[in-house]
Order: C-alpha cells, then structure tokens, then sequence
C-alpha cells in the first residue's frame, strides 16, 4: 500500500540520487492566468527526468538475492535511464529493452550508466513482452514503469518537497501517462493536506486514465497519437488505478497544438528546455476556473532531441504569427521585387525566404507569383505588414508556411 511511512522512508532514500529541484515562481505564467504559478522543474534532474526516484526507490526495497540476480526493465525513454542509474549506483546488473526504433543517443545514454540495453520489436509492447520472458528466464526482478506501488511511492516523493517549500499550496498539476507519478503524487499530498486539489493532464489523443475513470475501471484506448510520447499509453496502471480514483480530483487535457505553445513560452519566458510530456501541467494552467491560488505545475521531465526540439520551435513560432508565408501577384518586370521588398521593410517585416514562380499563369506580363516567408513579432505586426501590401496594390493571401 501507499503509506505515509513509506513515503517518509522513499524521501530519504532518494535524496542520496536526486538534485534539489527547488520551486520557480513564475511571473510570467502569473500575470496570464490569475493565479500564483510555480514550477516543479523535475526536468533539471540527474537523469533528465523524475523517473530516477521511482527507479532508485524500488532497488532499494530490493533483497540481496534479487539485486544479486539483476533487474530489467522496458523503456525508450526516461525510465530506461533512471532505472540503469539506479542499478549502476547498487552495483547490480541492469538489463534494458528497448524497441529497435529507440533513437540512439537515448540507447547510447542509457549504455553510459553501465546498463546493457538489448534491442527488441518495433514498439514498446513488443519489448515489453521480450522483457517479461528474459525476466522469467533469467531470474531478474522487473521494473514497471508505472504500475507498481514502490515505484509510486518513489515518484510521490516530488509533493513531500512540495509541501516542504510551499505549505499552503493549493493546487499541484502532475501529468498522466501510466498513472505512476499521479498515483504517488495525489495520494500523499491528500495525506498531508485532505483540502489540496490534484489535478492530473494527459495528451487530448492518449486520455486512457480519463476513459478509464470515466468507465470506472481500467480500460485500454484503441489507440493513441501524441507528440508527448512520454505519456502516449493505451492502458493504464490497475495498481495504481484505485488510489487515483480515490485522490485525484480532476482530469483534464490539452492538444498538442497547446504543448508547442507551450514549449516555446518555457524556452523564452524561462530559458528551459522541457519535454512535450513535462510541458502536460504548464499547457493546463490557463483551463483552470480559479484565481488568487497558489498553484505547482510538475515539470517531468526535459530529454528532447534537437530534432524535435527544432521541429517543436518552428511550428510554434508559425503559431504565434511570428513566422508567416504570404502570396502576392505581381507583373513580370525589372524592379517589382525590389517594390515588395520596400513596402514589407516599411513595416520592418524580416524576409527569411523568397519563392518565385513564373509559371502561375500564361500570361507572365499580367502575372507571375511571389510568395513570401516573413518574421513578425507577433498577430498585430502581422497584420499590419498584410493590411500595408493590400494598400500598396498587392492582394495578398495568407498559404501554409514551410520552413
């Protein structure tokens, strides 16, 4: 069971592994919703992520035999690395499956703390199951990422800090994949305080904790599609399940259209780099029908590829009118691109990319078209920047941007 002792004990435990996350107040996110915001930046941990407290706390509940035997889990993410630190900081061997598909530097970080990582399917259920029957085969203790009670409690330790830092909290956001870090969270703050309100966020299209509690029973999602693939679960934890039903008080989701809002805003208004799954809490903030309330959103983690991540900018900046493309028709001679220019840098417009093409009508004197990839800063500008070129004899036209 989750107990207030075993909660103590793990938040001992893992302060011999974890770095002190201390609370950011963020006035930024303040002044946008109302309430008074701070962040729990689990992301600047050893390993990346919060995973390290479940993973080290569960070896550490571990007998002699069973860490002398091994411990093996599967994951293509966060777990996979706590878990492999834990085992490098107990000295017992670490087994780690992860699906053939796993990016390498994830697979190679993993290989840094001394785990042997054995490459199997190509997704996480496959690798799951191989996992499963080399632990059956081999003797090694399994690790569930999130289904297990040890690792809750582990994962639980983050409302001890919170609670720490901040008494008078009255809120606390945490995300859901599994139910994990929910379950561990939710239920310890509630024993420490009974009024606080936990709120628990998932991915719009992997909402498998909210189906279930809305069926009253664990059910499986036919499928998911997210860009926080941290959480994208179908099914989540049944031992977990019942203390969520119990603790959390509300479920609610966000798009990812709002995670790489999201995204952007941390990396600007706080210099961070956070993961789409740790970014669940802060998309959330603004869904929250109360004011005045001091209010933590658990950051879970930042390991993000620069790939992603510069995907993640792009489109964000696309959103936020930062970046737009915009068609014009112009006639085909000597100094009418320069023209475009002039009338775009009147309003200090950025040109980043010029695309030309001759051939939009047979009639090449009457018309060819320029379609224009601009910096603004922001709706207005844009605006602005629109309503000058129609001014200036243009019809401009507003296309999908490709940068």
């Amino acid at each position: 069971m989750l107990t207030l002792e075993k909660f103590e004990e793990a938040s001992e435990i893992v302060k011999q592994v974890t770095l002190e996350t201390k609370l950011v107040y963020s006035s930024y996110l303040s002044s946008l919703t109302g309430n008074k915001v701070y962040l729990k930046p689990e992301n600047m941990q050893m390993t990346g992520a919060y995973k390290l407290r479940g993973a080290y706390y569960k070896v550490s509940t571990l007998t002699d035999a069973e860490k002398k035997k091994g411990i093996i889990t599967a994951s293509a993410g966060n777990h996979a690395q706590g878990v492999a630190f834990a085992a490098k900081e107990f000295k017992t061997k670490a087994v780690i499956v992860m699906p053939t598909t796993t990016p390498l530097i994830k697979v190679n970080r993993t290989k840094s703390y001394g785990a042997e990582v054995v490459l199997f399917g190509d997704v996480y259920d496959e690798a799951y199951g191989h996992a499963l029957e080399l632990a059956e085969k081999n003797g090694y203790t399994f690790i569930h990422p999130f289904d297990d009670l040890a690792v809750a409690t582990g994962q639980g330790t983050i409302a001890m800090e919170i609670f720490k830092e901040l008494p008078l909290v009255d809120y606390i956001l945490v995300p859901i994949g599994g139910g994990g870090i929910a379950a561990g969270v939710a239920t310890l703050a509630k024993m420490m305080n009974p009024k606080i309100k936990v709120i628990g966020v998932e991915p719009e299209n992997a909402a498998c904790m909210k189906a279930s509690i809305e069926a009253g029973k664990v059910v499986t999602l036919d499928s998911v599609s997210t860009i926080a693939d941290g959480t994208a679960v179908k099914t989540p934890g049944a031992k977990v399940f019942p203390y969520i039903q119990k603790n959390l008080d509300e479920i609610l989701t966000v798009s990812d259209e709002d995670l790489i809002v999201s995204f952007l805003d941390m990396v600007e208004n706080h210099k961070m780099i956070v993961e789409n799954s740790g970014l669940l809490t802060v998309a959330a903030l603004k869904q929250l029908k109360v004011k005045n309330k001091k209010v933590v959103a658990i950051m879970s983690g930042g390991n993000m590829d620069v790939i992603t991540m510069s995907s993640v900018v792009q489109q964000g900046l696309i959103m936020r009118d930062r970046i737009f493309t915009v068609s014009v028709l112009l006639p085909d001679k000597p100094g009418e691109l320069c023209r475009v220019a002039s009338v775009i840098a009147e309003k200090n417009g950025n040109v980043i990319k010029l695309e030309h093409n001759q051939f939009v009508s047979t009639n090449r004197s009457a018309a060819v078209e320029l379609r224009i990839t601009l910096e603004a800063f922001g709706t207005e500008h844009k605006q602005e920047i629109m309503d000058t070129l129609q001014n200036n004899g243009y019809k401009p036209k507003l296309v999908r941007t490709n940068i």
